[in-house]
């Protein structure tokens, strides 16, 4: 008779998300992972399969996250530096009352494992991709609506969107005023104009 599992995948998940996010994937053992999620080394082994494949999953869940509230936020506002501000503004808030300082999932792990995981390589490009054509298709949006002069280049403004949406992320680890930092994205949005 097969065992029922007493433990909801997506709360795992979560949890060994914030795990690995707080700690990396490196200094996470599976002694750390069963200990935090709750669940025994059986299961996890069965449910997720190794650290590896554990890690990539619960990064996919972090990106679909993410990938999902930066689009309704973005899609929330109409005026394209307005859901741009508004995207900014949100990130810097949350990362500044973070007490764990945990900065950006995605750069931490790019900054830990690449290059020597070529897997995970892959995966991150994948995900800068998908924000860059999020912010792409947004921009595109803005500039159909007359927000945006025709002839600016949306596929470098999003890439340069999404590198200071990072940086961000990273810079507010150590520059805790928020004033400050969205001077940088205030000074950034005015090449919309």
């Amino acid at each position: 008779m097969p065992r029922v599992k007493l433990f909801d995948e997506e709360e795992v998940l979560t949890k060994a998300m914030h795990l690995f996010w707080k700690q990396g994937y490196a200094a996470t053992s599976i002694q750390d992972l069963v200990s935090h999620l709750g669940i025994n080394r059986a299961s996890l082994y069965d449910t997720f399969g190794d650290k590896e494949q554990l890690f990539k999953k619960s990064f996919a869940l972090y990106r679909k996250q993410s990938i999902e509230g930066i689009s309704q936020l973005l899609n929330s506002h109409s005026n394209v530096r307005d859901g741009f501000y508004a995207l900014f503004n949100k990130a810097i808030e949350e990362a500044l009352l973070d007490p764990d300082r945990k900065g950006c999932f995605a750069v931490n792990n790019t900054t830990e494992l690449v290059p020597n995981n070529e897997s995970c390589l892959e995966i991150l490009s994948t995900n800068r991709s998908a924000f860059e054509q999020l912010f792409y298709e947004y921009l595109k949006k803005g500039q159909e609506n007359g927000q945006l002069k025709e002839g600016n280049d949306l596929k470098s403004l999003a890439s340069l969107l999404f590198t200071l949406y990072n940086g961000m992320l990273v810079v507010s680890k150590i520059n805790r005023n928020k004033k400050e930092l969205m001077e940088t994205v205030k000074l950034t949005l005015r090449l919309m104009d």
